[in-house]
């Protein structure tokens, strides 16, 4: 895998968005992502238009926003650049029947996240520009930030460079939903894929998740009250997160008791141990030799019984009917609530 010698910073780069601002730029898709990035788009001067179904709720939705829309094959005829904002899985089918036989030498192709392109999903033309622009939150929040003034840290990267101005493309776009008010960093496919997948599954999805559970299961399984064990297990890990995000273990050992430091340093790594970081290798090598990807893909073709079969003992474990009743009792919790 290559990866840049050095992670440049925003301060590194020269963005100049003049000649961007002057290309069109199809955006497919329009959900949380699809839907931050043309409206900073818009809203940044670019051209912007949405391949999205005719009829459809993304359609809709657009129209409301008051960008302009097209089937995504028209979309990506009528565009210079084409960021793909779809689900992972439809990538493949997009691109061949609606975006390659449209696509032009000198045009871009784009990507957020790639996974398509890295494990051979797509396999654009020589002959076009191929790039991606990761912003590292959810759209929403790429929003929200971008109307702040602000922005959401991105990561970007060069895949193929056909006309000699890729890397200028993708930091432009970078700059016009907002990365560049925050931070970029230069990265490349295999590196975004990859780490993105191990973060996900061993960490901040994965990981987390199992962790929650199985500290609730200790608890209820040595007698406390099921309510309790929720508390201490899942309510509170957003106080630890926040601060974690706001400023890293710093931040938390400052706001939280010295017992709780003492615990977290001493009882922590017979948690979290060598043989929970062989485990954790064991995940990386999987993405990384593909075995993941290829998995993955053939639970897709297949219908994703074992997808259905997983989420269903994870949505039925116990955890989720004593959590919905304490959820109940807490109206900032609720649907139209103002949670942040």
């Amino acid at each position: 895998m290559t990866r840049p010698t050095q992670a440049p910073r925003r301060s590194d780069f020269e963005i100049d968005t003049t000649d961007f601002k002057s290309e069109t730029v199809a955006i497919i898709g329009y959900g949380s992502q699809g839907r931050a990035h043309a409206m900073n788009l818009k809203d940044s001067g670019c051209k912007v238009i949405v391949g999205v179904r005719a009829g459809g709720t993304g359609a809709q939705r657009a129209a409301q926003d008051g960008l302009t829309t097209a089937e995504p094959a028209d979309a990506a005829k009528q565009a210079d650049i084409v960021m793909i904002l779809t689900p992972d899985m439809t990538h493949e089918e997009i691109f061949r029947e609606q975006i390659a036989p449209n696509l032009e030498a000198g045009n871009a192709l784009m990507f957020a996240h790639g996974f398509s392109v890295h494990f051979g999903r797509v396999q654009p033309a020589a002959d076009i520009d191929v790039m991606l622009v990761a912003p590292k939150g959810p759209g929403d929040l790429v929003r929200r930030e971008f109307e702040r003034g602000r922005g959401v840290p991105c990561l970007f990267a060069v895949h193929q460079d056909a006309t000699g101005k890729a890397r200028e493309r993708a930091l432009a776009y970078t700059s016009c939903i907002g990365g560049a008010n925050s931070g970029v960093i230069e990265t490349s496919f295999a590196e975004e894929t990859e780490t993105d997948l191990f973060g996900e599954q061993a960490v901040l999805c994965g990981g987390a998740t199992e962790l929650v559970l199985a500290g609730y299961e200790t608890l209820t399984e040595a007698g406390y009250q099921p309510e309790v064990a929720y508390f201490e297990c899942l309510h509170e890990l957003k106080l630890i997160v926040d601060l974690l995000y706001e400023g890293g273990l710093g931040k938390m050992h400052e706001f939280i008791s010295e017992t709780a430091i003492y615990g977290d340093l001493r009882s922590g790594p017979r948690v979290i141990n060598d043989e929970t970081r062989a485990r954790m290798r064991e995940v990386l090598k999987d993405i990384q030799d593909g075995t993941f990807a290829r998995d993955w893909i053939t639970e897709n073709q297949a219908g994703k019984p074992q997808y259905a079969a997983l989420l269903r003992k994870d949505l039925e474990h116990p955890i989720e009917k004593t959590g919905a009743q304490l959820r109940a009792d807490m109206p900032w919790l609720q649907p139209g609530a103002n949670a942040h």
